[in-house]
């Protein structure tokens, strides 16, 4: 018969197992559908042609929840952090990042490539998995200010949403609003998307697997990011 001490590994291994089997069907996924716009939501946005709060609102949370970019990024980001003062700082950072670029680059229409937006994005999850193993430590000696990185590439993800409205002739009235419930949904998709991470951080943080799978988490992490990257640039080169 198994001892406490080893059912408690092996419920520890499983889980983590599984968590790791997640990662990486994430990482399978999250290049070929991030910042995804379906069918449906093309027909609205090209149809719509005044203030639609409700359906604007449904498509910003839709989009957070199948943006797998930005919820690398937020995993990495959260992973060491366990206070929950710090969980809110540095959300807070990528927020108000997403959200001044989201707003300025619709209504400013700044136009950038779409393709080396997400590719900057991908690489703002391979950074974070970086960070996360100590890299920049180990490699130069120092630490970059980690809540100006997530404030950085907040703007970026920002700027990633930006684009994908910028695909479609948004009409110029009342854009704002409509602006301001897609960023809301954004912001709705987010809390969602990170409680459930929350949730199961803080099962795993109860094993003494979390540590010992820290590394092995933050290089899919990484791997998620180039794989990401890759594909965006292959996208831009065949593009140009």
């Amino acid at each position: 018969m198994l001892n406490n001490c080893t059912t408690k590994y092996l419920i520890s291994l499983k889980f983590s197992t599984s968590l790791s089997v997640a990662a990486l069907t994430l990482l399978c996924i999250s290049a070929a559908v991030a910042h995804g716009v379906d069918a449906n939501t093309q027909q609205f946005l090209q149809a719509n042609h005044g203030t639609a709060i409700g359906p604007f609102l449904y498509i910003g949370a839709k989009h957070m929840l199948t943006g797998y970019d930005h919820l690398l990024f937020l995993l990495g980001v959260i992973f060491f952090l366990f206070r929950t003062r710090d969980i809110l700082i540095y959300v807070s950072l990528f927020t108000l990042g997403h959200s001044l670029t989201l707003f300025f680059g619709v209504l400013e229409n700044i136009s950038v490539n779409a393709y080396l937006v997400d590719a900057i994005i991908g690489l703002s999850v391979v950074y974070k998995g970086f960070d996360n193993l100590g890299g920049f430590q180990r490699l130069f000696a120092r630490q970059p200010n980690t809540k100006v990185a997530v404030l950085i590439f907040g703007l970026f993800h920002g700027m990633g949403l930006a684009t994908k409205l910028q695909d479609f002739d948004l009409p110029e009235h009342d854009l704002w609003k409509n602006l301001l419930a897609f960023n809301l949904g954004v912001e709705i998709g987010q809390f969602v998307a990170l409680l459930f991470m929350l949730i199961l951080l803080n099962l795993w943080r109860r094993f003494d697997s979390y540590f010992s799978f820290a590394v092995v988490t933050n290089t899919l992490l990484m791997a998620a990011g180039l794989v990401l990257f890759g594909y965006q640039m292959t996208g831009y080169v065949l593009n140009v």
